[in-house]
């Protein structure tokens, strides 16, 4: 049996948004520090300034509109080495970075993912919201709608890049891409789910909650 005992993670919360590519710097020194030994597991909550992200299964037709007219609406565009297609990130998302050595826990794709999913799971339950798996897809739904996105990234079994979501971004922003490659699918927010979405700080507060529940840690 492993021991829980010795499994914190640290939280670290960044003061209003950010530009994608500069957290991202900060995820791969952080997992790489985690990789030496040199530091301990972190959790990075974060909302960004608009950014489509694009994955290692990007698909050109996923991107709706030049990437000319996504920068003149103020709108950047970053290829990634995550799996998963598009996925735009925003003002209103709550966006969390585990960068975790998943030898403390268990090594393994499929049981990260779906360990994320029940965090977001979790979290939605708190609000009265029934989030739901769907078959052959990664993320969280409700009533058929997606409310968040998963993807990740693995280097020696510690983790980086993970979930956003969307709590009550710029919905029109989704129409600039077909979100994760899924055409047939809508997306959705707590905000278009709820008469009175919870704030940005409830919602961070509670997901380190349902965070630290389903993956047996202390938060510091």
């Amino acid at each position: 049996m492993r021991n829980t005992a010795l499994r914190e993670i640290e939280i670290v919360r960044f003061a209003g948004r950010m530009p994608y590519t500069e957290v991202y710097a900060m995820q791969i020194e952080r997992r790489r520090a985690v990789e030496r030994g040199e530091t301990g597991n972190a959790l990075f909550i974060v909302e960004h300034e608009p950014v489509i992200t694009l994955g290692r299964n990007f698909q050109s037709t996923s991107l709706l509109k030049t990437r000319e007219h996504l920068a003149k609406i103020g709108v950047d565009v970053c290829e990634v080495d995550r799996g998963g297609d598009a996925t735009y990130h925003g003002p209103g998302q709550l966006v969390a970075y585990p960068i975790l050595n998943l030898n403390e826990w268990t090594p393994s794709i499929k049981w990260y993912l779906r360990s994320l999913e029940e965090v977001l799971i979790t979290l939605l339950a708190r609000y009265g919201l029934q989030g739901e798996r769907l078959e052959g897809y990664t993320g969280v739904w409700v009533g058929g709608a997606k409310v968040a996105a998963i993807g990740i990234g693995l280097h020696n079994w510690v983790t980086f890049h993970g979930i956003a979501l969307n709590v009550d971004p710029n919905m029109a922003h989704f129409g600039l891409i077909i979100p994760c490659g899924i055409s047939d699918k809508p997306v959705t927010s707590l905000k278009q789910l709820m008469p009175s979405p919870p704030s940005p700080e409830d919602v961070s507060r509670d997901f380190v909650a349902s965070f630290s529940s389903v993956f047996v840690c202390k938060t510091v």
